[in-house]
């Protein structure tokens, strides 16, 4: 019989077997189980170690077929027969939220460590699991099945580590809950550390970090040194430097801290640290524990242009308190893009030979179609079309701009009339079709349900 099977909670029967003494001196000894641990024993386990205790069957049930079954439990990974949570001293005192994509290789070595760095602290694990195509969520089930502690969140048809880890979070039952990824970059011994210090300093945060006495940023090469050093430096100007680190994805909070912060979440990109922080309505106490990050063990980098846009989504978000949608600004950005690619475009066409009206036709369409990939790459890089949906998309797409264009020199001529300027008149005009395309585009083009069916 196994310790997990010991370790099962069985409703009222842990207190009767604990009461009658079932499990002995040297069954404690012969599965290791320290003394400090705490314990619930199944109603199995029960019946193993006290095999007269006929009434603890179930009515009907022989000796031979209850033992049966509670074999047959033990080995398909299941607890206990009918068992429930006997108190709140047995719930998990440290949640870990492990957002993957892709991480299969990593999650078998990754549970091992934490199991043997967090023996002195009741923890779960819950990964949550962007439906990697290389099967995390099937991984994580088949070590789910011989490790009760460990859970997982398969998300279909929605992408991105800040809305994972908080998903992740609202679904831990710790009353302290920490994030880190998979990757092995973070250094899973400092945990207890961690939990320690929070307890004991009342702290509300506590932050791993790489740039304070201690921590380093390991073999980074020069480059990506020096865009994480300027991504911090424009961060703890936003939160006015409560932590060295507010990028790091290693952190530790209480769950009231989250409770707080939630309908404020901005939940854009990659770094969920300086989102809790920037949104919570009180002032946190935040204390750091250095570390040094270490190479990624299996995998490849997630780390891509799409995640410094998604950067700068979460710092115009934050700036701007919400007033200005973030992939609004990126989407004009694209806009302002489009313009020179049809600039370009129409002097290519005016140099071999077009008249005006047919040139400016095809710089339009031009600009239209390098607007549509690039904003499916970046803007909605999230939602992006693929395969026959993105050739829909691009027609969809043209169709929105072409009735935004409609929006625009109605607007522009409206403008023109009442004021007589012709640049605010230009101006006025640009703005409404933007706004009208992006407002279209994010419904009819880039919609989630359109996303999730590629």
């Amino acid at each position: 019989m196994s310790r997990a099977a010991i370790q099962t909670i069985a409703g009222p029967c842990a207190s009767v077997g604990r009461a009658m003494g079932c499990l002995s001196r040297a069954a404690v000894d012969k599965w290791q189980i320290r003394p400090d641990e705490r314990l619930a024993v199944s109603a199995a386990s029960i019946f193993r170690f006290a095999p007269r205790a006929q009434w603890l069957r179930p009515q009907g049930m022989t000796r031979r077929s209850y033992r049966d079954e509670a074999d047959r439990l033990e080995q398909a990974g299941v607890g206990t027969m009918g068992s429930t949570d006997l108190s709140p001293e047995l719930s998990p005192e440290l949640s870990i939220v492990i957002p993957t994509l892709n991480e299969r290789a990593n999650m078998d070595p990754l549970v091992a460590r934490l199991s043997d760095v967090l023996r002195d602290i009741a923890w779960e694990v819950i990964v949550v699991d962007d439906d990697s195509p290389d099967g995390t969520h099937e991984e994580v089930a088949r070590l789910a099945r011989s490790e009760p502690r460990l859970k997982c969140v398969r998300r279909v048809g929605r992408r991105g580590l800040s809305s994972a880890v908080i998903e992740g979070m609202l679904v831990a039952r710790a009353d302290v809950i920490a994030g880190m990824d998979a990757d092995f970059q973070h250094d899973e011994s400092k945990l207890p550390q961690m939990h320690c210090e929070l307890l004991a300093q009342d702290a509300d945060v506590v932050v791993g970090t790489r740039y304070a006495d201690g921590g380093g940023v390991g073999d980074w090469a020069r480059g990506r040194a020096r865009m994480s050093a300027w991504a911090n430096r424009l961060s703890r100007a936003l939160i006015d430097h409560k932590t060295s680190d507010p990028v790091s994805g290693f952190f530790m909070i209480r769950r009231e801290v989250l409770a707080d912060a939630l309908y404020d979440l901005s939940q854009q990109g990659y770094k969920i640290l300086i989102d809790i922080l920037t949104s919570s309505r009180r002032d946190l106490k935040v204390i750091e524990v250095p570390y040094v990050l270490r190479n990624r063990r299996e995998g490849e980098s997630k780390i891509s242009l799409m995640v410094v846009a998604e950067f700068g989504f979460l710092l115009v978000d934050k700036l701007t308190r919400g007033l200005i949608p973030p992939r609004y600004v990126l989407f004009s950005m694209v806009g302002s893009l489009g313009l020179i690619v049809h600039l370009a475009a129409l002097r290519l066409a005016l140099g071999a030979g077009a008249e005006f009206v047919v040139a400016q036709t095809i710089a339009t369409y031009v600009a239209m179609v390098s607007n549509y990939f690039v904003n499916n790459e970046f803007t909605y890089g999230d939602r992006k079309l693929r395969g026959l949906s993105l050739l829909k998309g691009l027609l969809l797409f043209m169709g929105v701009c072409s009735v935004g264009a409609i929006a625009n020199v109605s607007v522009a001529e409206l403008t023109m009339r009442s004021t007589q300027i012709w640049s605010l008149s230009g101006v006025a005009g640009a703005v409404m079709g933007a706004v009208f395309n992006f407002g279209a585009s994010s419904a009819m083009v880039w919609n989630r349900r359109r996303a999730c069916r590629d």
